[in-house]
């Protein structure tokens, strides 16, 4: 409690009032005095760079509400990271001896006494503690700035730092601990500072108000459009997208024979977006799905933030369009938390863009359906973007055992910071050990900026997260040209360079390729060091890229991403007339990739009879053999034309037409066997789902 503010109080107010404010003081005074009592130990959760002297505008109002994540470690934890190595290598004795999650609880997990140790010491500070998932491995806490202080022995001070933009932001002030007998028990707190902790889709998302990777830079294709009324506490369908014509039905069907030529040809149209039997084709598994191997008795979850309310009439209608079963009763599920957060109808303002994520969720579930439409679908729904909600939804996967495979096409750009967020890399490494041990495969998309030199100062490559965790399957993106025969016709590793016909279409301004416009992201990891399977595969000079030092290096395997090669999807969308109803369009990023491998490994996952699991050390066992296509980019620039309509949905503001590579990958380039852009290549049919794990 402020000083001053009990004086001023003192000069205004009568004796017994001085009673009242005295007997506040008292009760605020002894949960507090319980809560610091004894020896301290002072946790790795360090002050962010912005907290400096000059923007510290004092101590945070003391009832200012606070949201805490307290995040308990494993017992044990080197022995649970080394048996889930154990139980992914197709070379070890332990291979596939999963645990089942009450037998993960009792060798790893929290027990009941630290936890119970735990509980007590936050509600001594007067915390309100939340429900505790069944692991043990973090506990929600509300309460008050007062509160967090006297649990942590800290100060949480205001700043106004001038890369907030006015924004005023809280973070302690002084070092944050916790009761030395809870050391090595509580290993991080989320909730003390503002820092950026939050995560957007890697999707290529052709909404204005989407939060994607890609979409981020790519909105200038079109006007903003109408953005209707949220009906109850859910946001409104997306704004509506329309491919523009001309674009192709498949690669090099219609040509751009009136256009100015570019690498010394003709260019083709851009696809106007893959259907399943063309994905199915391109990666060898149509036959296979023809045959009954398609996914069968295999759960894929997938985790996004928010949930799509048409999602499943949306992917039955598009499945039933394009020449595929619809969902068989019970074959969707969808697990949706009580209340989200900072979504279209938060008072606090809709800052993780809900609207975005309906496109990234629908494009997810059709992906998988699209590859393995026999395999179950899971989705689980974080309450916001924030890191520690999306951690949640996987843990709900995870601690429940609801799946074999995750999806994620979600992440944030580069890796955390250690002495900051360390909360939130235990959360994240300790729901990937537990995912591990009993038999699940994570797979997140690698990111859709390429190298990130663009987002960094100074610049410097940097790989994203969570795809640089090296116990989860980073999926990098290619561009993917489909034959008229559904065939494979070539790929690449994607990078697109962006350049405008000009006004008089007589040429493209600037002269070809122009500026970076988005790519799959890929590089090595400064956080993280080279796990053992990489070591016989990757090449010293990218594991060895940052000096002194051999990283973890991304993507692992890779599959179609370009949205200029995209999927064509079926969403419900909200039209300029304020209506809504049913539509398709294409759409990319390494949001599709990431689906497509994980409909794959349900494949073969079946094929196999049991789960592969955690899929590296099989994977780069294939490296350089016929099961995984080895991309290797021609020495010449591949390019598409693109037409896009200003407004997204018809001609009546006018088209913007773009030529766009497929090729321009910046620092990060394609090579024999593994690389950076593609990891080891993309799965190759039949030949992968057999070898995978022997």
């Amino acid at each position: 409690m402020h000083l001053t503010a009990g004086r001023r109080v003192e000069r205004r107010t009568s004796g017994l009032a001085l009673v009242a404010v005295a007997l506040l003081l008292a009760a605020l005074a002894a949960p507090a005095a319980a809560a610091t009592a004894g020896p301290r130990t002072v946790l790795p959760t360090g002050t962010p760079d912005w907290a400096t002297p000059a923007a510290d505008l004092g101590r945070a109002a003391p009832a200012d509400p606070v949201r805490l994540n307290v995040v308990l470690g494993l017992r044990d934890e080197a022995a649970a990271t080394a048996l889930a190595l154990a139980v992914a290598d197709p070379a070890s004795a332990q291979y596939g001896q999963y645990l089942t999650p009450p037998e993960f609880h009792s060798r790893f997990a929290p027990t009941d006494a630290q936890l119970a140790g735990v509980r007590q010491w936050l509600e001594a500070a007067g915390l309100r503690v939340g429900d505790v998932p069944a692991n043990h491995r973090f506990v929600p806490a509300t309460g008050t700035v007062a509160q967090a202080e006297a649990a942590f022995a800290t100060r949480l001070d205001r700043y106004a730092p001038a890369s907030t933009v006015g924004r005023v932001v809280r973070a302690p002030a002084a070092a944050v601990t916790v009761p030395a007998s809870l050391a090595g028990v509580v290993v991080g707190v989320g909730g003390l500072h503002d820092s950026p902790r939050s995560s957007s889709p890697r999707t290529s998302s052709p909404q204005p108000g989407g939060a994607g990777d890609a979409n981020a830079v790519d909105r200038g294709e079109a006007t903003a459009a109408v953005h209707p009324p949220a009906t109850g506490d859910q946001a409104p369908p997306p704004d509506a997208f329309v491919n523009a014509r001309p674009c192709s039905a498949y690669w090099g069907e219609q040509l751009a024979t009136g256009l100015p030529k570019a690498y010394g040809q003709v260019q083709p149209y851009a696809p106007c977006g893959y259907l399943p039997s063309q994905l199915q084709g391109a990666y060898g598994v149509a036959a296979l799905a023809a045959a009954g191997i398609d996914g069968s008795g295999v759960t894929v979850a997938i985790t996004d933030a928010y949930a799509s309310p048409t999602v499943l009439a949306d992917a039955n209608t598009y499945a039933t369009r394009h020449g595929q079963p619809a969902f068989a009763p019970g074959q969707f599920n969808q697990v949706t938390p009580p209340v989200y957060r900072r979504g279209f109808a938060d008072p606090a303002g809709d800052t993780c863009t809900e609207r975005g994520w309906y496109g990234e969720e629908t494009l997810d579930v059709e992906a998988v359906h699209a590859l393995a439409p026999g395999a179950n679908v899971l989705y689980v729904a974080g309450a916001s973007c924030d890191d520690s909600d999306l951690v949640a939804a996987l843990n709900t996967i995870v601690d429940g055992h609801l799946a074999q495979i995750i999806s994620n096409s979600w992440g944030g750009v580069g890796e955390p910071n250690p002495k900051l967020d360390s909360d939130l890399l235990h959360s994240y490494q300790q729901t990937f050990v537990q995912a591990v041990l009993q038999g699940i495969g994570v797979f997140f998309s690698s990111g859709d900026r390429g190298d990130e030199v663009d987002n960094t100062t100074p610049p410097t490559r940097t790989a994203d997260f969570p795809a640089s965790h090296p116990l989860v399957t980073a999926v990098g993106g290619t561009s993917l040209a489909v034959s008229a025969d559904q065939r494979r016709a070539f790929e690449t590793g994607w990078g697109t360079a962006r350049t405008v016909l000009s006004a008089d279409g007589a040429s493209w301004d600037p002269t070809p390729p122009g500026p970076h416009l988005y790519g799959g992201g890929g590089g090595t990891s400064r956080l993280f060091d080279e796990p053992g399977y990489q070591r016989s595969v990757v090449p010293g000079r990218l594991a060895q890229y940052f000096p002194g030092h051999r990283g973890r290096v991304v993507p692992d395997i890779a599959a179609v991403g370009d949205p200029n090669t995209g999927m064509l999807i079926g969403i419900t969308q909200t039209w300029p007339d304020g209506s809504t109803g049913y539509g398709e369009y294409r759409i990319g990023g390494t949001s599709l990739a990431s689906p497509v491998v994980a409909g794959i490994e349900a494949i073969s996952d079946q094929a196999y009879g049991r789960a592969h699991g955690f899929a590296n050390p099989a994977i780069y066992r294939l490296a350089g053999t016929a099961a995984v296509h080895d991309i290797v980019d021609p020495a010449k620039t591949l390019a598409v034309v693109r037409v896009d309509y200003l407004n997204m949905v018809d001609a009546g503001a006018g088209r913007r037409t773009t030529l766009r590579t497929l090729n321009q990958t910046q620092t990060l380039h394609t090579r024999v066997e593994y690389d950076d852009v593609t990891g080891v290549g993309t799965p190759n049919g039949l030949a992968f789902v057999n070898n995978l794990g022997y």
